[in-house]
């Protein structure tokens, strides 16, 4: 997730959506966000899974977080149980690490692992592997997107490595809020009214 926590309204909405790792982002002039912000209107950005494809736990993930921030807001009724609250892992800095060259990405790392400063992410090969060229982190971190294409060109986004302060303790946060995604029942909650 992509929100503005120095907001107060933000943050406390941030945290209900309760999303595994939230990116403290600043606003862009012209974006949907900061036009939003002007009018006082609370945004939060929810970013997840992989493009053109249905990925079942990110959506539920998803519509679970929408359905506590209506409860936030006042909008649905608080559940019958109450979930214990997440502790998502925060970031303050994140970068994406870019193709050097066009050619054929191996990725080496994936997303939620932990990487130091200047690792090799992946390398680029042409395509009769004649000459390959490294992709290095940023700084040290996690990656916490990447992409899935293999065809990848000069400039393109490659790895999203997010800097936060004890990555190996944000990692086991993150892996322990997997593991309760997969304990529990992440389907529509019952109690919600049928428009």
């Amino acid at each position: 997730m992509r929100a503005n926590l120095d907001d107060p309204e933000v943050l406390r909405l941030a945290q209900a959506f309760s999303a595994p790792v939230i990116v403290n982002s600043n606003l862009r002039d012209g974006s949907l966000r900061a036009t939003a912000m002007e009018r006082n209107i609370p945004v939060l950005l929810y970013e997840a899974g992989e493009a053109l494809r249905f990925d079942e736990e990110s959506i539920a993930i998803g519509v679970r977080g929408i359905v506590e921030v209506m409860r936030t807001l006042g909008m649905l009724q608080a559940p019958s149980r109450k979930r214990p609250p997440a502790n998502p892992v925060v970031v303050e800095q994140s970068s994406w690490a870019r193709a050097p060259a066009s050619g054929i990405l191996r990725a080496a790392v994936g997303v939620g692992e932990r990487v130091a400063n200047g690792q090799m992410l992946g390398l680029i090969s042409d395509p009769f592997g004649e000459s390959e060229l490294s992709v290095a982190a940023p700084f040290g971190g996690i990656v916490i997107g990447r992409t899935l294409l293999p065809l990848v060109h000069e400039g393109d986004a490659l790895f999203h490595v997010a800097r936060v302060r004890r990555a190996g303790e944000a990692v086991a946060r993150m892996e322990a809020l997997a593991s309760e995604n997969d304990e529990e029942d992440l389907r529509q909650p019952d109690d919600l009214p049928i428009v």
